[in-house]
């Protein structure tokens, strides 16, 4: 039975059916059975978006307003976003099986994310200027691009929908937002808030669907002049190849097989915490997990025990629940994906070692945190990303093969290492293959510094002022402010230029 209102497009300031009226069921990962019906958008829809976003770019008043006064509209998408942040988070917890005191801290993220980009415009949003000897004033401005198709995952979908839209709306571009369509909830909701708080109609747009029909169609679409993409490499590349025709912008945040370092000489007590922490939290679907865990061979033992006590501790349930640490997979497709792995794990020889599903919770699709014991760095589990509370263990020697096994694999997104001999702690960050390094730290985010990752990890930087790269083109200015030279040409024709019959 239905828990929630049916959830529409949001097109051009109105909430709207699909063109076709289609619909599909959204599930609920704790239980399922469907949470409500979701609009299913195709070709059409996203026309529609498109065309009222671009129509709204070209004509303003969006991108002719003074920049205080659109920066009051992202101020108050804050204001609202903490407003509702309680029901955000419930939303989000409903939807994804994130639990909700994840949820909340996620919520309070994206708040941030909208006064970040306002703060950013402001102040970092800046040219440059030349004088070139008393006759030219050269100058950069930073102008909108036009139309930006975002392309959100399902994994805390709120924080990344704000963390694409805050710098696209703030920078002056009109927006068509295709959230994952199994996390279709938040997404409405942050349109119901963008709508309460009065941006003109076209500016923001969400046509919900499936990325085979309504993403394709927005990557493909000719008014579409960027996309920003956060997902799993393989739809990455197709995205990149279909942007290729229409020569859109693009920026990649894809997938990750992160490395956690642990040097003999590191606190081992907190570097258990950031295991456990980086690869359990958020139900082990981060893109910068720490799914890859390599010990130093003197530690291991050690490490290991401490590690299975804490897995047995994790507190596996309803996501509801204030105390619950770790909730379902957000979908049965993806239950059977991670499910394929623990047994493909086995298969290779590693020691599976798993914590218990407390009874109760068969309807959800758990999956209890798991240790992939005596891995080695060919096992396709070492290599390939699980997207789960799946943690992949392995030992080293010495720094050069921590380095070796840490690069040894196809992502880069994120490191993690752990020693208290800080020289080798910048050595080893330095030589790992990534996009982001932490150093006797978790996962902590600074807005202020790009995020991103290289390989296959993705291609491009957002974050801090490096997100005005991609969100806004450089327009150089050369004015003349003394009287140069201008080369004579055409004035005179010099006899050596007579034609072969005038001669």
């Amino acid at each position: 039975m239905a828990t929630q209102p049916n959830v529409l497009h949001y097109i051009n300031g109105r909430f709207v059916e699909s063109a076709n009226g289609a619909f599909f069921d959204n599930i609920n990962p704790f239980t399922n059975e469907p949470i409500n019906q979701v609009a299913e958008g195709n070709k059409e829809d996203i026309d529609a978006a498109v065309w009222a976003a671009k129509d709204t770019f070209d004509g303003g008043p969006w991108r002719t307003m003074p920049v205080e006064e659109r920066l009051r509209y992202v101020l108050r998408i804050a204001e609202l976003i903490e407003r509702y942040k309680e029901e955000i988070a419930y939303l989000e917890a409903l939807d994804t099986g994130i639990p909700i005191s994840q949820a909340k801290k996620q919520a309070a993220r994206a708040a941030e994310n909208f006064r970040f980009y306002a703060e950013m415009v402001k102040t970092r949003l800046v040219g440059e200027a030349y004088h070139v000897n008393g006759q030219f004033l050269n100058y950069t401005v930073y102008k909108p691009v036009g139309v930006a198709g975002l392309i959100t995952p399902w994994n805390t979908p709120f924080m990344l929908e704000t963390w694409k839209v805050a710098p696209a709306l703030a920078t002056g571009n009109t927006v068509v937002l295709k959230p994952a369509e199994w996390s279709p909830l938040t997404a409405n909701k942050l349109a119901e808030i963008i709508d309460e708080a009065g941006l003109p109609a076209g500016v923001f747009n969400v046509v919900h669907g499936f990325g085979e029909t309504a993403g394709a169609a927005l990557v493909a679409h000719p008014d579409v002049r960027l996309i920003s993409f956060t997902g799993e490499t393989t739809t990455g590349m197709e995205i990149i190849r279909n942007s290729a025709a229409t020569l859109k912008k693009t920026s990649m945040e894809l997938g990750g097989k992160s490395p956690l370092i642990v040097f003999a000489d590191a606190d081992m007590e907190r570097a258990l915490d950031a295991a456990v922490w980086g690869v359990f939290s958020l139900n082990g679907e981060r893109c910068t997990a720490n799914s890859r865990l390599l010990l130093e061979q003197s530690i291991y033992d050690e490490f290991v025990e401490r590690l299975k006590q804490r897995v047995d501790q994790i507190v596996i349930g309803d996501p509801m629940n204030p105390a619950t640490e770790l909730g379902p997979l957000i979908h049965r497709a993806h239950w059977e994906r991670v499910n394929r792995y623990i047994e493909i794990a086995k298969q290779e020889g590693a020691d599976v070692y798993a914590a218990r599903v407390p009874e109760g919770l068969e309807k959800g699709n758990f999956v209890p945190p798991t240790l992939l014991l005596g891995c080695h760095n060919r096992m396709k589990v070492a290599q390939e990303e699980i997207f789960g509370p799946v943690m992949a263990v392995m030992a080293f020697a010495d720094e050069q093969e921590a380095i070796r096994l840490a690069n040894d694999v196809k992502y880069g997104l994120a490191a993690y290492v752990w020693t208290n001999d800080m020289k080798r702690g910048h050595r080893v960050a330095q030589a790992i293959e990534s996009g982001m390094a932490w150093v006797n730290s978790p996962n902590v985010r600074d807005l202020r510094i790009p995020f991103g990752g290289t390989k296959y990890s993705g291609i491009g930087r957002e974050g801090g002022h490096y997100s005005f790269d991609f969100y806004t083109e450089v327009q150089v200015v050369h004015v003349a402010v003394g009287d140069p030279p201008i080369p004579s040409f055409g004035k005179t024709k010099p006899s050596s230029a007579l034609s072969v019959e005038q001669k």
